[in-house]
């Protein structure tokens, strides 16, 4: 099959970059071609590209996109003329010019849609107005036409079915997956504290993840101070691109002089990344909305004990396999979920093994990206 995957694909979009990417590295090694188009602006960090797959840049138009999000002029040209020599479109996420693009023309390519978590009451209630008048003049129409749509969990199937108001009649669960040995070998401990001179007798709690509200943040930054009024021996690491919380997560630092406790470090890739993992105690992320948490995926891949909500995306399967300790999303519940984790080391390294354990067995990038290739053959034999 030749595939073409439509997406911002940068560094700054996070997750799913990295899901393009590893779901790539596995379809190219069956036989199949990639090309990645993606929406992006001058500036812009391109994520890398498995070797043999073809990323294709397309300008964002101004001021168009600013109000119609990702709207590219060259993206429509390369639709317009190319659309017909692929075997399957595939539009990750919703809500943007290239999740509406390819249903515009007369083809016959099937288009598969990943929702990425974007129809939950938490996404659709952020932007509503905007959301509910693209969803009434595009989204719901085109997402019903689609030929295929991937979610990653049954919270994400009764989204679907209430947005469109019957179910999809072609709707797989295929949660996202992580390609394991690649973290299974990190770099010697300390390299990250060396990188940014942080001492080596404090814990380093982890959030790794774009600074946007929905994260968890208002959360996470009044807990860990509230932590730091009770015990002395830990630092919070935030690393990640402004998303809409930076100034605000500033802000709260300086009112509250915590230089010395919170440590902002701007986004982290590549071995700076894996170097983080190695050298965290924890890993937290109580996020109000998660389609499926890659940063959660990494980081218990990785073995780090992980705080969570039970919104990012697991579909249970956490509280099941007891793989990270889920906080009810209150300053209280993450106040908690940070001490005990933090001063229960033995129940912290308990999580650490079991979420190892859960990894292995259900999100091998392999066995994920295989299943998705199969429906992806699915539709295209219909067509």
């Amino acid at each position: 099959m030749r595939i073409l995957n439509i997406c911002a694909y940068t560094w700054a979009i996070g997750g799913p970059a990295r899901i393009i990417y590893d779901h790539t590295t596995v379809v190219l090694k069956q036989g199949h071609q990639v090309d990645i188009l993606s929406p992006a602006s001058p500036g812009d960090k391109i994520y890398p590209a498995p070797e043999g797959a073809r990323v294709i840049v397309c300008e964002r138009t101004r001021p168009i996109s600013r109000f119609f999000p990702e709207f590219s002029s060259e993206l429509w040209h390369f639709l317009k003329t190319h659309i017909h020599e692929y075997d399957v479109v595939h539009c990750h996420g919703i809500w943007h010019f290239g999740s509406v693009a390819p249903f515009l023309f007369k083809h016959n390519t099937p288009i598969a849609v990943t929702i990425h978590g974007l129809l939950d009451k938490w996404a659709l209630n952020h932007g509503y107005w905007k959301k509910r008048l693209f969803g009434l003049l595009f989204q719901k129409r085109f997402l019903r036409k689609a030929d295929f749509i991937q979610i990653n969990n049954r919270d994400e199937l009764n989204d679907l079915r209430q947005f469109l108001g019957v179910q999809h009649p072609n709707v797989a669960i295929i949660p996202n997956g992580m390609q394991l040995a690649e973290l299974a070998d990190l770099p010697p401990k300390s390299t990250f504290r060396a990188k940014f001179n942080l001492p080596g007798d404090k814990k380093l709690v982890l959030f790794m993840g774009r600074l946007n509200i929905k994260k968890g943040l208002d959360l996470l930054l009044p807990a860990f101070k509230k932590y730091t009024e009770h015990y002395d021996d830990a630092l919070l690491i935030l690393a990640g691109p402004d998303d809409g919380y930076q100034a605000e997560t500033e802000r709260f630092i300086e009112q509250y002089q915590l230089q010395e406790k919170m440590v902002m470090v701007g986004m982290l890739t590549g071995e700076l990344k894996k170097a983080a993992l190695a050298d965290a105690t924890i890993f937290a992320l109580p996020s109000y909305s998660e389609g499926f948490s890659i940063a959660a995926l990494e980081a218990m891949t990785a073995g780090v004990p992980a705080l969570v909500s039970d919104r990012i995306g697991f579909d249970g399967t956490v509280a099941q396999h007891r793989a990270a300790h889920e906080v009810p999303l209150t300053v209280e519940g993450v106040y908690e979920g940070l001490e005990k984790l933090l001063q229960q080391p033995e129940y912290a390294n308990a999580l650490r093994l079991n979420a190892r354990k859960m990894v292995e067995t259900l999100y091998d990038i392999e066995i994920v990206a295989t299943n998705l290739s199969k429906e992806f053959e699915k539709i295209v034999r219909k067509k």
